[in-house]
């Protein structure tokens, strides 16, 4: 049974990313956010996509404690190149390094979302894998791109939304936001399970 709207709970988004937040309004649905203090060290030898899903659900609890009347969204993603976990380079050397490594390589963008509500006891958690090919740049091609970018809050150093779509050859996904960092068909899908009502 749906909530009438005037009984609808909150909405909080437990990201402090201006790009899921951007995403998030999109769905025109009232929310709040939330900064999730939540430590993101990979465990040892953990994969990409199970580090993505326990990161994205950890968030999503953690800020479910501080509001647990409301319906709490966490984001996690991680770039998997052959395995191995590609995180926030940070800095522009760091930058520069993840790129050269991914040049004429396939990425997979390991995007997981989780919604939980302490209240009613709801929890759920997907993935939206993104594959994407990297044309084979050149080093100035990646220096040209990080001045202009400055994409260090981006995982992969990969920035589609704005010029890093340049950068590539291929973009294969089921959910297209994913790969900006919030795959809204799945988020959806999860809010309304949570008993959202959606615009």
């Amino acid at each position: 049974m749906h909530q009438s709207p005037a009984l609808q709970r909150p909405v909080v988004l437990g990201s402090t990313s201006r790009y899921r937040r951007e995403l998030l309004s999109r769905l025109n649905l009232p929310f709040e956010v939330a900064s999730p203090e939540v430590d993101e060290t990979p465990g040892p030898g953990e994969a990409p996509r199970d580090l993505a899903l326990r990161l994205a659900l950890a968030k999503a609890r953690a800020v479910a404690r501080l509001y647990p009347e409301a319906v709490v969204i966490g984001s996690d993603q991680v770039a998997d190149l052959a395995g191995q976990p590609l995180g926030k380079p940070g800095t522009h050397e760091r930058a520069v390094q993840q790129l050269r490594q991914m040049r004429g390589q396939t990425v997979i963008f390991q995007t997981a979302v989780a919604t939980v509500c302490q209240a009613s006891g709801f929890e759920q958690v997907d993935i939206a894998p993104v594959e994407v090919r990297f044309r084979d740049l050149s080093d100035d091609e990646i220096e040209r791109y990080l001045r202009a970018e400055q994409p260090y809050d981006c995982a992969g150093s990969a920035k589609s939304e704005g010029l890093g779509i340049a950068l590539l050859e291929a973009i294969h996904s089921d959910d297209p936001t994913a790969l900006i960092g919030l795959p809204l068909i799945r988020t959806c899908r999860m809010l309304r399970a949570a008993g959202v009502v959606l615009p």
